[in-house]
Formats: C-alpha cells, sequence, structure tokens
C-alpha cells in the first residue's frame, strides 16, 4: 500500500503543530507502508517564503516532495479578507479569494495529485483550512483522508469546508470535542470517523536534577510550554500568575518557547525560549505540573507529553477539548476565572497524594491511548477497513456554484456560524463509546 501525506510544511526542524503531526505519523506508519509527503517548499507559516528547493529529498528516511509556493502572503490582505468572510455576509466568490490569500497556494502541488493521484492507495491531508487540502480532497475523493486539526475557529464556518467534512473517504479527529464540533457545522455524522490523536517521542529518562542545575530554579515550578501568545492565552496566563504569586514567593513559572508578545519583568517568571527537546523533557520531570492556558486547541501535544511523564496539567476550562480530556483522563484540573486558576493550583501544589495520584492517571490514560502502538494501529486498522470497502465517496462533492451564483453575498458571517455551535466537553456517555458533546454549557 502507498500512501501520500500532504502537509503544508515538512521538515525535521519544523515544530507547529499540525507539521509535526503529520511527521510523526509519516515516520511512525513508513515502517508498514509505503509513504511519500507532499509539500510546499515554505518553512514560515506567515510568509510561506519558499526556503526548500523544489523537488524530492528524504528526511528521516520518509521521501518528501516539494512543491514551491506561487506567492508569499500578503499579511493586509489576508487580514482584509479574513475580516470579510469572518466579519461580514460574503460570497462563495470571498471565501476562496481568502484562502487563496491565506497560503500556502501551490498550484503544482495540486497538478501533480491531478496527474499522479491514482499512484496513491490513499492519500492523508493535513490540516482542513489550506489551499492542498481544500483542493486536494475535491480531486481525490474516495481516496482522501483528512486529519482536519480543528480549531473553534471562523474558518470552521466557512462553506467551502463543509464539502472536506462531507466528500473524505474518513477523518481522523485528535479529540471527542473536535469530531463533534465538525459533525455539528457540517452534518458529516455518517461519514466514517476515528478519534485517534498523535502519540509522542518521549525522552527514556529525562533528568530533572540536570535542569535544576542548569537553569539554577530550586523550588517548585509550574511550567508552560508552547508559543508565548495572547492568541494561546498567555495574557491571562501571566496576569493570574502574578497575583497568585504574591502568595506564593517560591513558586517559579517556567515559560518555553517562542515569544511573540512581551513577556513581564518579574523575578518569578523565567523564560528559556526554544530548548533542545531533552532540555524540553527535563524541564517537564522537574516540574510539579504543567499550566495550558489556550482557549482553543485540537490536541495538545504537550499536555500528552506531561501525562507520559506522570505530571498532572492545570487547563483553562474554557477549552472545549483540554477540558475534556482533563475530565476523561482524571488527570489534571480546570479553572475559569483567576479565583479558580488560585484554588486548583494551590491544591495541587499543596497536595501531594493530589499531584501524584493526578500524574498516575494521566500516564496511565497516554498509555492507553496515546502510545505510539496504540496510534500506529488505529491508522492500520482504518486502512484495513478500506481496503475491503468500495471505493467511493460517502456523499458526491457538489460542484461549484455558477459565476454569477459564486459572487452572491448571501452567506452569513462565519465567526456567527462557529458561536453558534455547541460548547464545553464531550462526554462518554455512550455504552458505544462515542463522545456526547454537552450541548449549551458556555
Amino acid at each position: 500500500m502507498k500512501l501520500a501525506v500532504v502537509v503544508q510544511r515538512y521538515g525535521a526542524d519544523l515544530n507547529g503543530g499540525a507539521e509535526l503531526h503529520a511527521r510523526y505519523v509519516a515516520e511512525h506508519l513508513a515502517r508498514h507502508v509505503e509513504i511519500e509527503v507532499l509539500t510546499t517548499c515554505a518553512t514560515d507559516y506567515i510568509s510561506w517564503h519558499n526556503e526548500f528547493n523544489p523537488g524530492v529529498e528524504e528526511v528521516n528516511g520518509v521521501q518528501v516532495r516539494r512543491f514551491p509556493v506561487s506567492r508569499e502572503r500578503n499579511v493586509k490582505d489576508f487580514g482584509r479578507r479574513s475580516a470579510q468572510v469572518f466579519e461580514h455576509k460574503h460570497s462563495i466568490a470571498a471565501e476562496l479569494a481568502w484562502l487563496r490569500s491565506e497560503g500556502p497556494t501551490s498550484p503544482k502541488l495540486i497538478s501533480h495529485l491531478r496527474r499522479h493521484g491514482q499512484t496513491y492507495d490513499y492519500c492523508v491531508f493535513f490540516s482542513f483550512r489550506y489551499y492542498h487540502a481544500y483542493h486536494g480532497i475535491r480531486l481525490m475523493g474516495p481516496r482522501a483522508i483528512l486529519v482536519p486539526t480543528a480549531e473553534r475557529d471562523p474558518a470552521l464556518g466557512l462553506r467551502i469546508f463543509r464539502d472536506s467534512f462531507r466528500t473524505v473517504r474518513t477523518l481522523m479527529y485528535n479529540s471527542f470535542e473536535e469530531r463533534a464540533l465538525i459533525q455539528a457545522v457540517s452534518d458529516n455524522s455518517d461519514v466514517p470517523g476515528v478519534v485517534v490523536g498523535i502519540g509522542s517521542e518521549i525522552q527514556t529518562a529525562p533528568e530533572p536534577e540536570r535542569f535544576r542545575q542548569t537553569t539554577g530554579i530550586g523550588g517548585p515550578v509550574l511550567i508552560y510550554i508552547g508559543r508565548i501568545d495572547k492568541n494561546k492565552g498567555c495574557n491571562e496566563l501571566f496576569d493570574y500568575f502574578q497575583r497568585y504569586a504574591r502568595l506564593s514567593p517560591e513558586l517559579t513559572l517556567v515559560v518555553i518557547g517562542k515569544a511573540i508578545m512581551p513577556i513581564p519583568d518579574h523575578p518569578q517568571i523565567r523564560h528559556l525560549g526554544f530548548v533542545t527537546d531533552q532540555q524540553k523533557f527535563d524541564a517537564l520531570a522537574a516540574a510539579e505540573l504543567l499550566v495550558m492556558p489556550s482557549y482553543y486547541e485540537s490536541l495538545s501535544m504537550v499536555t500528552l507529553e506531561a501525562w507520559a511523564l506522570s505530571r498532572p496539567v492545570l487547563v483553562n476550562g474554557r477549552c472545549d477539548v483540554l477540558c475534556g480530556q482533563s475530565i476523561r483522563s482524571n488527570a489534571g484540573l480546570h479553572y475559569n476565572n483567576y479565583e479558580e486558576f488560585a484554588e486548583t493550583l494551590h491544591a495541587i501544589l499543596s497536595n501531594r497524594t493530589l499531584r501524584i495520584t493526578l500524574g498516575w492517571n494521566g500516564r496511565a490514560y497516554f498509555n492507553e491511548h496515546y502510545s505510539w502502538p496504540v496510534i500506529e494501529q488505529k491508522y492500520l486498522d482504518v486502512l484495513d477497513r478500506l481496503k475491503h470497502e468500495n471505493a467511493v465517496s460517502r456523499k458526491q462533492r457538489q460542484p461549484l456554484p455558477s459565476w454569477l451564483s459564486r459572487r452572491r453575498a448571501d452567506l452569513p458571517p462565519s465567526r456567527a456560524i462557529v458561536d453558534q455551535l455547541p460548547t464545553g466537553p464531550a462526554l462518554l456517555d455512550d455504552p458505544s463509546g462515542a463522545a456526547q458533546p454537552t450541548a449549551g454549557i458556555s
């Protein structure tokens, strides 16, 4: 069997969520089937500037075929088009223009699929919202598998993506919350889908003392790992932590990742910037707990890594995915305001038994659902099922409207669509194991 993994960026040194997800899946499935990655020459997700040469190379034993991006992103144009389709009534043509403006626009990648798509048994598309996935799914239909990596984002409400969710052969969801969200917006509950998620490459023997010796941090540690961005809830985290720090002068907040917002100059906040995997796992092992303040996630890999190291997590309760994962695993607590942040943080820090129990629960949950043998088997089971099915789309792709209809501004703002979707964690209350959204929770 031959698979194409189709993703917007790809490389051994790229740490973006969906891109790292795609690389991990490609490298692990390459042990079982023939894999070729189809991607662009870009590395930067803001400009989509071509950095790699087009053509074929090998990355960690996997063949990678790169195609040039036809134009870099114009940030002002993309911002204007985003405001148009997210906030105002608009047309299908406006959504398609937004898609081109978002990038990475690579007609040569799509042309390759048009000419050679039949040489792949299936194409696994990562991230629903990009040019390659939208146009690739329209071409590949019965051979298309989608890993949507969707969040509660205005892009989810765009009309052009409904067919993507409804016409693929199957979907590989990151979480029960993501599945509930996509089914609500696209009415695709009759399309097969499996909640798979992603494994992680865990260092076998992290050394917390090495972290403490290197950094000089001796007291209890609260750690955040990820992009330091207000869109990830970091503004709120810094505010809450500085208020809590007055009551706990021995606690240090360690932040790891690229900063695209100012970090407060505070004696109990340490920014370590970009670190190696070894340094990251040493830091996680040294921490009492991980904090995840993000409002929107499709799946948090660092949360899974914390659980793999038996560390509890404290998550933003307004993030459906993080809240649901913490409830299902019984391996973390969640907060919705400062008072809850302070009380839950204090409970974990002051109660060693609670801290250890949450950590053990997290390790057991990771081993049962997110270790790589489990993830690989879920993919292989899906591929085996598809091999024995008739190769037809579940629903026929709808043709685009006529030239005139395509320009009729009769679509509602996509943000309004997303705002109407059910919120809250998806609870496992169905005997079959299907998760049911807790509609109306806000």
